[in-house]
């Protein structure tokens, strides 16, 4: 199904980017600078928001479909010098604690392993590295909701590419032993109704 999500992606999520996640995106990347790494890029969405005081970007996109796409945008944008890889988040292209920060952006509730994930981010980031993260996660304030998420969930997972409707991400990036320094908790408009519960924000690993 990776080329039919490459495919509608950007029509899909359209609506919500223009309501919402476009600017909230251009918040949380403002600040950032030195080397940073995004993992699961997906189309390049984010690519239009990162702030010239990033000296390295690398785009991670392991799916073929997604990442042309994103190729495509870079190469229309005129940004060639930003660095395109096929890595996973399960084997990141850098050095132990060599990266300023690491975004993160709807792509925490698709991989296979998040513990394993978050476990590889705090691998390849500097002490006191950002972890930068806009993501959807369980409807915990909102019961019916939450019930309908766990109901839909196992088809969702097959049709959306391993998409979980369920995960508790806060959570996760806090066990992984970073300190959440700021975290926003709101609704992504113009989205399907089990996907708008989102937290977004700014991480920091210790040390």
């Amino acid at each position: 199904m990776s080329w039919l999500m490459a495919a509608v992606y950007d029509s899909f999520t359209r609506a919500s980017n223009e309501a919402c996640l476009d600017r909230w995106r251009a918040q949380l990347l403002r600040d950032l600078s030195g080397d940073v790494l995004e993992v699961g890029a997906g189309t390049g969405v984010t690519l239009p928001h990162y702030p010239k005081s990033v000296t390295r970007l690398v785009l991670c996109e392991p799916d073929p479909h997604m990442r042309r796409k994103l190729q495509a945008k870079r190469d229309a944008a005129g940004a060639k010098h930003v660095e395109i890889s096929a890595a996973s988040l399960e084997a990141l292209p850098a050095t132990p604690a060599s990266l300023d920060a690491v975004v993160c952006s709807l792509v925490l509730c698709s991989v296979p392993d998040q513990r394993a994930a978050l476990k590889e981010i705090v691998r390849v980031l500097k002490p006191g590295g950002k972890l930068v993260f806009l993501e959807h996660v369980a409807a915990d304030g909102k019961p019916d909701r939450l019930k309908w998420q766990r109901r839909i969930e196992p088809i969702w997972k097959q049709l959306m590419g391993n998409c979980h409707l369920t995960r508790r991400t806060e959570a996760a990036i806090t066990a992984a032993g970073f300190k959440i320094e700021r975290i926003e908790r709101e609704s992504i408009r113009k989205a399907l109704p089990i996907v708008r519960p989102s937290i977004r924000g700014v991480a920091r690993k210790n040390g």
